[in-house]
């Protein structure tokens, strides 16, 4: 085994320095040329176009389900929203954020050539969040008794309660969908998920109504709905690594090597879970005080639209992030530093334009989004006066992600942590307690709280981007690549 990992390894792992200061000289006098920044760019959109697509098609699971139970009630849409902030809060977010370490190891061993490591780290991340799962489900179990215990309506706890019961099978399904993205996002491979996440979304809008209306199970059949469709997902991208010659030399079967050092995931994979949810719990928490404000029932609904609203645009900006995470981890791993700097330097540009079309359009479809999730004119009405705050989150929110998927493509997790507990604990949250209660300004006021949040992370991952020395960067991710290797060879 030691064999087949040395001689897969066809570039060198520590950069060129003769070509790397050759290259910085012309840089550094005439930047980057044009053919440079035109073909980064065609790869950045090649990655970018599948990745935006399969977020807004994982994530439209979602969306579907709160529509279909908008229609059923204010109460039952109170409900399956507050259900769906809690699940995020326990467990989407910590899959998604410990699921996200893969991006810098997986990123950076398939840049070095390192393609046998990508299924060992794949396996790895597989066992870690599936055993993490165990637990995540028994909070599940007692959302309603949480929920109450924290303040929230009775009748809307009880509600959200059985919702999240009915979904606990995604959740395991979730762990592995975050894996198997992973694995094949950070070799390039992304339009077959695409193609699956298609296949999901249209069967999922058929098996929710059915569930939702055709049976009669409510708001339950609209989250089992979700468990089913995640499922569905799982085993098409499960049967294509196993199947599909493309990966071949990337998934070579169930490992032992797995075991032999997952603890240097599990301590990746936590400060990414933590940077991840420091930012997702936020969102989530402004539901969750909603339920304090006067008329929880109209805050809730209409703050829980806003998120949805805000996580679905917010898909775009992960597809970006998604691709220049790849993108720097890539070329990181395969030593080239100067790539590494170019590709941000493009998304960049293409995250600020992105943000500017879908503020405008934000603003543009106030008057009608609340219809789609509503009849009540109250509902739709507060929806409306929402939108320009959203637009403004929007564009925030957007910036930050491609900044921060730069940052796990160098493997900076330990330093976002601390980036995120900041905007979000230190300014963010006593903001909008500040807006909302004190200031009475109601559910406007919690999302001021957020905005201002957003601004003082961009702000910090603007200037830790500016700093970086990008030549030290890829030496630490050949360590990293490296390190990882003789730990298999050790073993084997």
């Amino acid at each position: 085994m030691a064999e087949a990992v040395s001689t897969s390894v066809t570039t060198p792992l520590i950069p060129n320095q003769h070509r790397n200061h050759e290259f910085d000289a012309e840089t550094s006098q005439l930047g980057f040329c044009r053919g440079d920044v035109i073909e980064e760019a065609k790869k950045q959109l090649w990655l970018a176009g599948p990745l935006i697509a399969v977020s807004l098609l994982q994530y439209s699971l979602q969306i579907t389900s709160i529509m279909y139970v908008g229609h059923l009630g204010e109460l039952a849409l109170s409900g399956a929203s507050l259900a769906s902030s809690f699940a995020s809060v326990t467990g989407f977010s910590v899959l998604l954020g410990m699921g996200s370490a893969l991006e810098t190891l997986c990123g950076q061993a398939y840049g070095a050539k390192l393609y046998h490591m990508l299924g060992v780290h794949m396996q790895r991340g597989m066992l870690t969040l599936l055993a993490v799962c165990i637990p995540l489900a028994l909070i599940w179990f007692y959302t309603s008794t949480i929920l109450i215990a924290l303040g929230q309506d009775h009748e809307i706890s009880t509600e959200a309660g059985t919702f999240n019961r009915w979904m606990m099978p995604s959740l395991f399904a979730y762990s592995l969908l975050q894996c198997l993205n992973r694995f094949l996002q950070t070799q390039n491979n992304v339009f077959p998920m695409m193609i699956s996440s298609g296949i999901t979304a249209f069967l999922h809008i058929i098996v929710c109504w059915a569930l939702c209306f055709k049976f009669g199970l409510g708001s339950k059949g609209a989250a089992l709905a979700i468990s089913i469709s995640n499922w569905v997902n799982v085993l098409l991208l499960a049967s294509y690594v196993m199947l599909s010659p493309v990966c071949k030399n990337t998934w070579t079967g169930f490992s032992k090597e797995v075991f032999h050092d997952i603890l240097s995931f599990v301590k990746l994979a936590i400060p990414s879970a933590i940077m991840i949810c420091f930012e997702y719990w936020t969102f989530e928490m402004v539901v969750l005080l909603s339920g304090l404000l006067a008329n929880p029932k109209l805050e809730t609904s209409v703050l829980s639209i806003s998120l949805n609203t805000c996580w679905m645009v917010y898909m775009i900006s992960v597809g970006l992030g998604s691709a220049i995470s790849t993108r720097v981890s890539n070329e990181l791993g395969a030593g080239r530093p100067q790539g590494a700097r170019l590709a941000l330097q493009v998304m960049i540009t293409m995250a600020l334009s992105q943000g500017a079309a879908i503020s405008i359009a934000t603003v543009l479809v106030r008057g009608v989004w609340g219809k789609l999730y509503s009849n009540e004119k109250e509902v739709i009405r507060y929806v409306a006066e929402m939108m320009p705050l959203l637009a403004l989150s929007d564009f925030l929110d957007g910036f930050q992600c491609v900044l921060s998927g730069a940052a796990r493509g160098c493997g900076w997790q330990n330093l976002c942590v601390y980036i995120n507990l900041g905007a979000y604990y230190v300014v963010g949250i006593p903001a909008a307690v500040l807006f909302a209660f004190t200031l009475h300004v109601g559910g406007m006021g919690l999302w001021m709280g957020i905005i201002c949040a957003l601004f003082v992370q961009v702000t910090a991952l603007v200037a830790v981007n500016a700093r970086t020395n990008w030549h030290q960067e890829a030496t630490k991710a050949a360590h990293r690549v490296q390190n990882t290797s003789l730990v298999i060879d050790k073993a084997t």
